[in-house]
């Protein structure tokens, strides 16, 4: 049973209200592969970030879009991909945040990429425009019990 490949699935309609059942599937997951709570959360929050994301961008807030959001996993890496059909985007195009200038100016959203960076281990997007946008979210789990804290 050692490294056998585990997933489960989920789609929603891309609406905000459907962010908390997101949520709930990416925390069930990451509790069944055995993340430690202070990951979990940071899987979670990065998840609901990108499905934020895609509700208000990819799909300009039309509730009838369709998110898929499948988790796999192993003894040592815990993968979320988050797919969509909405409009393309580039995350080489995002500058990195100059959080100090950002707090001063008091702003509001736009942190969505460097967070998903911050609290994941690996980031990527692949978008081939006109069929699907998909972005995977990974944290390693091998060394989930010694980066706690």
């Amino acid at each position: 049973m050692k490294n056998k490949l585990k997933n489960k699935n989920l789609i929603i309609k891309s609406r905000t209200e459907n962010l908390s059942a997101v949520r709930d599937f990416i925390a069930s997951s990451a509790r069944s592969a055995g993340i430690l709570q202070a990951d979990v959360e940071n899987i979670m929050l990065a998840a609901d970030e990108a499905c934020s994301n895609i509700i208000k961008h990819a799909y300009k807030s039309d509730p009838d879009g369709e998110i898929k959001i499948k988790v796999e996993y192993t003894d040592d890496k815990f993968i979320v991909t988050i797919q969509d059909e909405g409009l393309t985007f580039e995350p080489d195009r995002v500058p990195e945040p100059d959080l100090q200038k950002y707090y001063r100016q008091h702003r509001v959203g736009g942190l969505g990429m460097y967070l998903m960076k911050s609290l994941m281990d690996e980031v990527e997007y692949i978008s081939v425009p006109g069929k699907y946008n998909r972005v995977l979210l990974t944290k390693n789990i091998s060394g989930s019990q010694s980066n706690a804290g």
